[in-house]
């Protein structure tokens, strides 16, 4: 069973080529759609979720 590649809030804003910090700011402007979360609340963002934001930019 292969798992789909996840990126963190850190590993996700690399991805993106922005800071964390931006991202962040971006998802408290309602500027992009939140991501789901694990079990723990943190962001888990997938391949998909990282296409999506680039379209959005």
């Amino acid at each position: 069973m292969s798992r789909e590649k996840t990126y963190s809030t850190d590993g996700a804003a690399k991805e993106l080529g922005i800071s964390k910090s931006t991202l962040l700011r971006w998802f408290r402007e309602k500027r992009i759609e939140d991501v789901k979360r694990d079990r723990n609340g943190w962001r888990v963002f997938t391949s998909a979720d990282i296409k999506r934001i680039r379209k959005v930019l």
